[in-house]
Parts: C-alpha cells; structure tokens; sequence
C-alpha cells in the first residue's frame, strides 16, 4: 500500500470520527447541560435520542406515504419534530420522576436506568424490535469526491453542520439569554438564585428538557448514519458519560474537546486495530488522563 493511499485512508477515517463525534457531542451536549445544572445521573439519555431516531422515521414513513411529493423537504423539518418530541417527553419525566430526587444522585441513576427499561420495552411493544431506518431524501445520498480516491460522504458533512449549528446555539442561549442567565445563577450558587427570585424548580426542568431535545436531535443525525432499534440509544450512553466526565463536569467546551479527542481517537485506530482494541485504547488513554486530571480536561468551579 503506497504513502497515498495510506493518507487518503487516514483521512477519509478521521472525515468517520468528525461524524461520530457530532452524535457524541450532541449526545453529550445534552447530559453536559443535565449532570452539570442538576447534578442528575440520567441513564434513560439514550433513550431520548432514541425517541428523536423513531421520530425521523415516522415521519419519513407517514411523508412517504400520504405526500410522496415532499421527501425532498421532510427531513430538516422531521429534525424540529425530533426535538420537540424529545423535549416533550423530558418535560414529563422530569416532572414525573426527576423533580422528587433531586440531591440524590444515586436515586437518580438507579430511576432513570428503570426509565430505560420502560422506554425500550415501550419502543418493542409499539413500535417493533426490528431495527427500522428512514427513507433519507436524495440530496443526503452519495458522496463529494475532494481528490482521487478520497471521498467524502456528504451525510456526514450534513451531520457535521448540524452539531456546529446545534453547538452554536446552546452557547449563544447560555450565555446570551435569559434562561442561560437564570442557569448559570442556579449553577453557580442555588440558593441565592432561589433568593434573587429565579423559580429554579422551572429552570430546572426547561434545562432538562432541553438537554432531552438536544438527545432527540442526535437521534436525528444517528439516522443518517445507522439504524434504530429499541437499543439504538443505550449503546451510546456510557460513551456519553465518558465526553462529559472527560472533558470536565459543567463544561460545554470541555464537552466539544473531549468528544472529538474521543471520535478522532477511536476511529483513527481502527484502520490499525479491530474494533474492540480501539475501544480499549480510547478507553485506557482516557483513564491515564483522568488519573493524571480527576477534574477533568476543563474543570468548572461550583457552589451548591
């Protein structure tokens, strides 16, 4: 294998990681905002990436069929409708369940990995246990040739522009709303945003909620580059944990550098290792620098 080609294969590996990383970093995006507010361990995550995956492939079906005339234009749509099912389905877990376990975080785990449960069984029984994928319009398909033998697929640069734009503005509502001041008050010390009259009970659950959307648009991206089962979402959990724990709890840029370390990382090594030895190369490299750094790579400092 000539010096070219090994190139153009490193490349066209590292373009696969930048599309594992904008679903990490979506995933992890919304549990960044979730664990780094409230403090919630929230298993049932991929569950709504799940729900925005299923509602991309819904609405595909439904297009298809009762207006095959709009499959060129479902899909960004069908994205909005992802988020707002996710976000609709965190408001009432939050306000069902979340809201009584607040300050016990173990709680939290253990009732949300129930809600996990719940929510596949759910996804079997209305849905199927199939892996279904959605029809994706034609301007998704095919790839964008930069050079010979390099290719580009052009799903994943759709992908990649939508967690930049996703990325873009959670940062612009955190820092430049109101409800990013009232979260970053409640985050920075509760009780006097309590006293300063931030109704933290509601921040608490927009903030949930909208971390539930963000998991539900990531579901939409995984669309265009995998299946969805009834346990599409879990697999993507515990890597999710490891973008937010590596890249520093409550950090949003912390989020974005650990996700692409991570994608880049594991997607390079598969071209010189199978599969499960990139796993435990990412794996192991992220224990040596949690040892080395506890707090993680940005570490955020805050009062409760």
């Amino acid at each position: 294998m000539s010096f070219d080609e090994i190139y153009n294969i490193t490349l066209m590996q590292g373009f696969a990681g930048l599309s594992l990383f904008a679903v990490l970093l979506l995933m992890g995006l919304g549990l960044a905002i979730i664990f780094g507010q409230m403090g919630v361990i929230n298993m049932a995550h991929g569950e709504f990436m799940t729900i925005g995956a299923y509602t991309i492939f819904l609405l595909s079906t439904l297009t298809e069929s009762y207006a095959p005339g709009l499959m060129q234009a479902y899909f960004p749509f069908a994205i909005v409708c992802a988020f707002i099912v996710a976000f609709i389905f965190g408001w009432l877990a939050e306000w069902a369940l979340i809201r009584h376990l607040y300050k016990r975080p173990l709680d939290t785990l253990l009732a949300t990995w129930g809600l996990s449960l719940a929510m596949q069984q759910a996804f079997r029984t209305l849905i199927g246990p199939k892996e279904v994928s959605p029809t994706l319009p034609d301007w998704l398909m095919g790839s964008w040739e930069v050079t010979e033998g390099l290719d580009i697929p052009i799903n994943g640069m759709f992908v990649l522009a939508l967690t930049v734009l996703v990325t873009g503005g959670v940062l612009l509502a955190l820092y430049k709303s109101r409800w990013g001041l009232r979260v970053r008050a409640t985050v920075a010390n509760r009780a006097m945003a309590n006293a300063t009259g931030i109704n933290t009970t509601r921040t608490d659950r927009v903030t949930f909620a909208i971390g539930c959307g963000i998991a539900g648009v990531a579901g939409a991206a995984f669309t265009t580059i995998g299946s969805t089962g009834p346990t599409s979402g879990s697999l993507y959990i515990v890597d999710a944990f490891l973008v937010v724990t590596f890249g520093g709890a409550a950090s949003l840029w912390g989020t974005v550098v650990s996700a692409f370390g991570i994608a880049q990382t594991q997607s390079i090594s598969e071209f010189f290792l199978s599969g499960s030895m990139a796993k435990v190369l990412t794996l192991l490299l992220i224990v040596t620098i949690l040892m080395l750094r506890p707090q993680g790579l940005f570490a955020s400092k805050v009062r409760r």
